[in-house]
């Protein structure tokens, strides 16, 4: 009987927790570099998945395997993670092929300047805010906690209900086990409890993530949109693509006030939860009006608040319940 329930719940541990990625993958999450570059690396001959040389970026690896580069052991580093106030004119990528001034270039600095003579991290912007926008952009080395706050509304739907669909399942097969062994009480109480823990939420650490995904601007703009304009950004409509050929796409706000008006402009705050490219920026010029600065104020749980130009704050991940 317990070789049973040992197999049964092995085979189970196996499939969830030691899924292989591509070995390039597992060295970018360990925050040794850019995907992008573990790919060159793996290509170039430089490393080494369980002490032998791999070229394919795709070889399957799991999380604890023995990876090297040129020799030394990737380790799994720190996870760190800071918010900036963009200022206006620099691009979100970590280079630029036409020698714009990048947002990288800017951490660098102000890390420096935070941490004198200390290394900076592998870390990489999430999300984007393009060159003319200015605000809340953050970072981080932890590709997980990224990824969950850039999951749109629909996504983070779909998500719930492919979990919930899989732990009644997994439900219903523990159930029948306990059933058919019900007469050893060690088996149904370790079924019991290991299938209290399936449920998965995103973590950090042994914390669960959480996460409205919501966006915050403030948006100055030329003359000054009725209330008829903004309801109609609201409601949603669809706008011309920014690719000839391609498909028009529906966009909306989840809210879109207005914030304060002087004799020529305006101030608007808008909300969105989704990420759709220049949204706001190809809304407004739909309506007829040009947008003459764009401010990200708030991201998810994080505010930018008094933040300064160009400054650079470490921060501590929320672990809030999350509702999705």
């Amino acid at each position: 009987m317990n070789n049973i329930h040992k197999n049964y719940w092995n085979t189970h541990q196996r499939s969830v927790k030691e899924k292989p990625h591509g070995v390039a993958r597992v060295i970018s999450k360990r925050g040794f570099c850019s995907r992008s570059q573990a790919e060159n690396l793996v290509r170039a001959g430089r490393v080494s998945l369980r002490g032998k040389i791999v070229r394919d970026p795709d070889a399957p690896a799991r999380e604890n395997d023995e990876i090297c580069v040129d020799g030394k052991i990737v380790k799994a580093s720190e996870f760190v993670y800071f918010m900036m106030n963009k200022p206006r004119g620099y691009v979100t990528t970590a280079s630029d092929e036409k020698g714009r001034a990048t947002v990288m270039d800017l951490f660098r600095e102000e890390f420096a300047k935070m941490f004198p003579g200390k290394p900076v991290p592998h870390i990489s912007p999430v999300g984007r805010l393009d060159a003319a926008s200015e605000g809340l952009l953050l970072f981080t080395n932890d590709t997980k906690w990224a990824d969950t706050l850039l999951k749109t509304k629909d996504e983070r739907r779909q998500l719930q209900k492919a979990r919930a669909a899989t732990n009644h399942v997994w439900h219903g097969r523990a159930a029948q086990f306990v059933q058919e062994h019900r007469d050893c009480t060690k088996t149904k109480d370790a079924i019991r409890s290991k299938v209290t823990e399936h449920a998965e939420v995103p973590r950090i650490g042994n914390e669960p993530l959480a996460f409205p995904h919501t966006k915050i601007y403030r948006v100055q703009v030329n003359g000054h949109p009725t209330s008829d304009d903004l309801a109609k950004m609201e409601s949603g409509f669809y706008v011309p693509p920014r690719v000839f050929g391609e498909p028009e796409e529906f966009m909306h706000a989840v809210s879109a006030n207005l914030y304060s008006a002087g004799e020529k402009n305006s101030w608007l705050e808008i909300t969105l939860d989704e990420g759709k490219n220049r949204e706001i920026r190809r809304m407004l010029a739909h309506l007829g009006y040009e947008v003459l600065r764009l401010v990200r104020i708030k991201f998810c749980n994080y505010e930018l608040g008094d933040l300064k130009q160009g400054e650079i704050k470490e921060i501590r991940p929320s672990t809030e319940q999350t509702t999705v």
